[in-house]
C-alpha cells in the first residue's frame, strides 16, 4: 500500500487482551455520566426496580438504563432501538453498561415507567451546580418555544378546520359527478374504465367525509374544541412565522444568565406565554436557592396579575409592556402619551390638561380607576387625541407596579439583549439535537420526561464545557 499508515491484520491474535477501560480516556465524557448516576439515591428519587425481587428472571439495574438513556441524549441517539444498537456496537456504551444490551422493549419500557424519577434526576443535577455556587448572579431569562409533536398537522383538527375539510371533499364530489356524467355519454372502453374509476374516488371521499362526521362530537366534547388523532394532548399553535403553525408543545424553560444553563422547565399544550410568568419565576427561584431573583421574559409574557405575582414572592421582572393601543393605530394620541402624577393622583394630557379622578369600575375582574377632564371640547388637539365628547384614560388599582418595571427597564436598557442571547440560544440547540420530528414519545405526561432527559443532557455537556470532566466528576463525589 506504498508508504500509508497501515492498520493491524484482522485475524492477528493477541497475547494479552486490551482492557475495555483502555479504550475510554479519563477525559471522556462517559466517565462523567457514570458518576453522576453512581451518586444518585435512586430509590429515593423513585426509580422503580431499585431493590429486585426475590423470585423471577433477574432485571437490569435501573442505573444501567438510566446511564444508557443520558448517554443517548448527549450524543442525539433518543430512539430505543437505536440505543439497543449503540450497545451491541459501541465501546464507550459497552464500557458504560459493561457489555450489557437490553432490548429495545426494556429500554422503551424504563422510560416509561420511571417518568417522575426522571425528571427527579434532572432537578437533582440542577441541586449540584447551586451546591457549586454557580448560581450566584441571580439574573434568569424566561421564554417558550414551540416543539413539533408526533402528530401531522392534518390529523389535527379545530370546527373550522374540519368544516374546510369537508367542504372541500363535498367540491370535490360534486366535481368527480360531474365527470362521470360526461363519462357516462361517452362510449367504448376508454369511457367504462374512467366512469369505474370515477366511481371509486367517489367511494372513498364518501367515505372520508363520514369520518369526518363522526368527529364533530368529539371536537365538541373536547374543553377547547380541538382534536388530535395521534397525540391527543399535542395542540395546534401559532408560530412567529405568518400563515404558520405547528402541532404540538410549548416548551418552557428558565436560563440563568451567566452559565447559560437551563434551571427550571415546563410543558405545557397551551399556545401562549401569558400566565407562565409567575410560576417560570418561582420555579427558577427555588431551583436556583437565590432570595432575590431578576427575571427577564419578553412581551408575550406580560399580564399585569403576573408581574404583582412576581413582586409579593421576591422576584423582579423585567417585561416590556405590550403597544396595542387602538387610538395609536388610528393615528391619534396613544395612553402612553399621558403622564401620570403620582401625588395628585392625575394624568397630564399631551395639552398640558389634568385629567381627574371620576370612579372605579369592575372589568374583567380588575378594577379600573376612570380619568378625564371637561376641557376637551376646545381643546386644540382633540382631532389628535379622541373622536368622543372627552378622552377617557383607564388605570389598573395596581399599575404602580407596571409602572415601577418600566422605569427598571429605562434604566436597563440592554434587558432584552442579555434575555434574546441568554435563553434562545438553549431551545437552538435542542431542536437542532432533536432533529425535524422534535419530540419521540406522545401525551403530555411522556413528552415532560423526554424533555426533562433532554435538558439534562444539555446541562450535563454544558457543565463539562464550563468545568472539565475530572473536576465536575471530583465535585459530584463531594
Amino acid at each position: 500500500m506504498g508508504r500509508f499508515v497501515e492498520g493491524e491484520d484482522r485475524r492477528q491474535g493477541v497475547l494479552l487482551p486490551e482492557y475495555l477501560d483502555d479504550y475510554v480516556s479519563e477525559e471522556n465524557p462517559v466517565r462523567v455520566i457514570d458518576v453522576f448516576v453512581d451518586e444518585l439515591d435512586l430509590g429515593a428519587l423513585g426509580f422503580e426496580g431499585v431493590v429486585p425481587e426475590a423470585t423471577g428472571r433477574p432485571g437490569y439495574h435501573p442505573g444501567l438504563l438510566l446511564k444508557l438513556y443520558v448517554y443517548g441524549y448527549i450524543n442525539q441517539v433518543a430512539s430505543s432501538r437505536r440505543l439497543e444498537r449503540e450497545a451491541q456496537r459501541n465501546v464507550e456504551v459497552m464500557w458504560l453498561t459493561g457489555r450489557l444490551a437490553p432490548d429495545f422493549k426494556t429500554i422503551a419500557d424504563f422510560r416509561k415507567d420511571n417518568g417522575l424519577a426522571i425528571r427527579a434526576a434532572c432537578r437533582r443535577f440542577v441541586e449540584l451546580c447551586r451546591k457549586l455556587e454557580l448560581f450566584t448572579h441571580a439574573v434568569a431569562a424566561i421564554d417558550g418555544s414551540k416543539f413539533k409533536a408526533v402528530n401531522a398537522r392534518d390529523k389535527n383538527y379545530t370546527r373550522a378546520k374540519l368544516k374546510k375539510r369537508m367542504d372541500q371533499v363535498e367540491a370535490s364530489i360534486a366535481r368527480y359527478m360531474a365527470a362521470m356524467e360526461t363519462a357516462d355519454r361517452q362510449e367504448g372502453e376508454l369511457a367504462q374504465a374512467k366512469s369505474g374509476r370515477l366511481k371509486d374516488k367517489i367511494a372513498q371521499l364518501r367515505e372520508q367525509m363520514a369520518r369526518f362526521k363522526a368527529l364533530e362530537p368529539l371536537i365538541e366534547a373536547a374543553p377547547d374544541q380541538q382534536l388530535s388523532l395521534t397525540d391527543p394532548d399535542s395542540r395546534s399553535m401559532a408560530t412567529s412565522g405568518k400563515g404558520t403553525g405547528v402541532v404540538g408543545y410549548n416548551v418552557q424553560t428558565a436560563v440563568d444568565a451567566k452559565h447559560h444553563l437551563i434551571v427550571a422547565h415546563e410543558v405545557t399544550n397551551i399556545g401562549h406565554d401569558r400566565g407562565q410568568l409567575a410560576d417560570m419565576s418561582s420555579q427558577a427561584k427555588a431551583a436556583m436557592g437565590a432570595e432575590a431573583l431578576e427575571v427577564l421574559a419578553d412581551r408575550g409574557y406580560f399580564e399585569g396579575d403576573q408581574v404583582r405575582a412576581c413582586d409579593a414572592i421576591g422576584i423582579t421582572p423585567y417585561v416590556p409592556k405590550p403597544m396595542t393601543s387602538p387610538a395609536k393605530a388610528k393615528g391619534r394620541f396613544g395612553k402612553q402619551d399621558f403622564v401620570y402624577v403620582a401625588q395628585d393622583d392625575t394624568y397630564r394630557c399631551p395639552a398640558g390638561e389634568a385629567l381627574t379622578y371620576r370612579y372605579t369600575s369592575d372589568e374583567a375582574g380588575k378594577m379600573m380607576r376612570s380619568y378625564w377632564t371637561t376641557k376637551c371640547p376646545d381643546c386644540p388637539l382633540k382631532s389628535r387625541c379622541t373622536s368622543g365628547p372627552e378622552r377617557r384614560i383607564k388605570r389598573w388599582e395596581h399599575e404602580g407596579v407596571i409602572d415601577a418595571m418600566q422605569e427598571r427597564l429605562d434604566r436597563k436598557p440592554d434587558a432584552m439583549r442579555i434575555r434574546r442571547a441568554t435563553v434562545e440560544h438553549p431551545f437552538g440547540t435542542l431542536k437542532a439535537w432533536m432533529g425535524a420530528t422534535h419530540f419521540k414519545t406522545r401525551t403530555l405526561d411522556k413528552v415532560r420526561t423526554e424533555m426533562s432527559l433532554h435538558v439534562l443532557a444539555y446541562n450535563l455537556k454544558r457543565m463539562i464545557a464550563i468545568l472539565g470532566p475530572k473536576p465536575l466528576m471530583a465535585a459530584m463525589r463531594a
